[in-house]
């Protein structure tokens, strides 16, 4: 999926290449303890013959501690030590479309599928060969907010990891002729999304909440940009913004922290910090606008809808609250087992009178703002219950709130931050996303206290501060005529008691 990163306690669903040839898929959607998601190995290894699981407070501690070192040019390297046998390392850069502007819209995604076609040391064929012969994972994103560069290798090809990497941000060739045939895989790909409704949606999501603003733009820009961005362009954005503090070299795995820091100097040492002229890039005021914006096409057999507010910012202490009301409501797939069983009121409601094929909340968060909503999928005929359903449900988080939702949102949230650390790739981006957004990983066991603190009536009143009486934007897409209108939509987000 190519939702808005940061992660959001969004499930999400197989893709159309992951499905193909299967013939059917049963999805469970269950609340489970935080200590049976993940176990780290030191633990599993304590364990006594017969003993099925380890205690709360030891999935918690057993963690190992994220290290943090900053060079002399302002390069921050941040690490986690595991038993894996096996690496990531990446390169996470404070840069994306929000950085950007209507003329370079694009850029970075641009780029993105330029940086790994050969350098001065290393032509394309030649780097190529260099990944290929270690057994490498090389991989890149671009998002609002944030690039990232990184690599999965054995632990002990680390050094050559780093060595490519750092290669790739200093000394791109960015050659005319390559630049020309990713302008054709670009114009490719943005016909490809276009097919994707749901990034259609949720772009345009953005685009009217924040309307006249850079987090307004797509992360892959307009295709008039495609076709017109020019070799001088990515350059001047790769010098714009490919400065050591803005940059963090981050590993997980089977990596030594000292060792990532000597490779650090060597390699990254000479990354510069200075700018040129007044040239330093700051992120620009994005106010949410409540709005909405329509895309009918009656050919569609479904109606693509998202509303939402503006949620809180990354640095909020509202978030981990949002994100438990968020869980409150829960997501749901037709093809999710449990049915009336369900936990969520609105899911069950889902199911019993088939307004909907799925939806999903989320709450994307930015540096100083958010989207908190609700994206689903229906047929034209319910396109109006089911947003009566997902307003109501905002309202109820607003009200009526009790002790055992939750209870069981707050296990949720839990279960959900572990599965989204499985492996040393979520580990690592985990890391390099949090140094850029907050100077520091915040350690699981602050987590868990911040959720573990959370209590019904604290949702009541931080749902009543960002939705309550609120303005929403809303987007639509597909066979969408029974949309209510924006006024109705709007009135809803309120009850009047007497």
């Amino acid at each position: 999926t190519k939702l808005p990163k940061p992660r959001t306690n969004i499930f999400c669903l197989p893709s159309a290449a992951e499905m193909n040839g299967i013939k059917s898929v049963c999805y469970m959607h269950v609340s489970v303890t935080f200590s049976s998601l993940l176990t780290p190995q030191p633990v599993l290894l304590s364990l006594r013959r017969g003993q099925s699981s380890v205690s709360y407070a030891q999935s918690i501690q057993a963690y190992p501690e994220t290290l943090l070192t900053t060079l002399d040019n302002g390069l921050r390297i941040a690490s986690e030590e595991t038993s894996h046998s096996t690496c990531t390392v990446g390169l996470w850069v404070n840069c994306g479309s929000r950085y950007e502007t209507e003329k370079n819209n694009g850029a970075g995604f641009f780029l993105e599928h330029l940086i790994f076609k050969g350098t001065k040391k290393y032509p394309q064929a030649a780097l190529e060969r260099e990944v290929e012969s270690i057994g490498a994972h090389l991989s890149a994103y671009t998002s609002r907010e944030q690039s990232a560069y990184y690599m999965k290798t054995q632990t002990k090809d680390l050094p050559k990891a780093i060595e490519l990497l750092a290669e790739v941000v200093q000394n791109s060739m960015l050659s005319e002729e390559e630049l020309e045939h990713q302008r054709g895989v670009l114009l490719k790909e943005l016909e490809e999304v276009e097919g994707s409704f749901q990034d259609v949606c949720l772009d345009l999501l953005h685009a009217t909440a924040y309307q006249g603003t850079p987090l307004g733009q797509s992360v892959l820009g307009p295709s008039h940009n495609a076709r017109t961005l020019k070799r001088q362009d990515l350059l001047e954005y790769m010098n714009s913004h490919f400065k050591a503090p803005r940059m963090v070299l981050a590993a997980a795995g089977g990596v030594s922290h000292s060792e990532l820091v000597d490779l650090a100097k060597q390699h990254l040492g000479s990354v510069p910090f200075q700018y040129d002229g007044d040239a330093v890039p700051v992120l620009s005021l994005c106010r949410f606008t409540g709005s909405e914006i329509r895309m009918r096409d009656d050919a569609m057999p479904l109606a693509h809808v998202a509303i939402a507010v503006e949620g809180a910012g990354a640095n909020s202490p509202d978030v981990v609250p949002l994100m438990v009301a968020n869980a409150i409501i829960g997501n749901y797939d037709m093809t999710y087992s449990g049915g009336k069983n369900l936990s969520s009121q609105l899911a069950r409601t889902a199911f019993e009178e088939k307004l909907c094929q799925r939806y999903q909340t989320f709450h994307t968060t930015y540096s100083d703002t958010g989207l908190l909503g609700v994206y689903f999928v229906t047929d034209k005929h319910h396109i109006e219950d089911m947003m009566h359903m997902v307003q109501n449900a905002w309202m109820n988080l607003c009200t009526t709130v009790t002790d055992s939702d939750v209870t069981r949102a707050k296990n949720v949230v839990k279960a959900t931050l572990l599965g989204q650390l499985d492996g040393t790739t979520p580990l690592c981006e985990d890391i390099g996303r949090q140094v850029l957004t907050f100077g520091r990983r915040i350690p699981l066991a602050e987590w868990d206290a911040k959720i573990d603190a959370v209590t019904p009536r604290m949702v009541r009143d931080v749902c009543s501060k960002y939705i309550y009486d609120k303005c929403p934007a809303v987007a639509a897409v597909g066979p969408i005529e029974q949309l209510p209108d924006y006024n109705r939509m709007r009135s809803a987000m309120y009850w009047l008691r007497f």
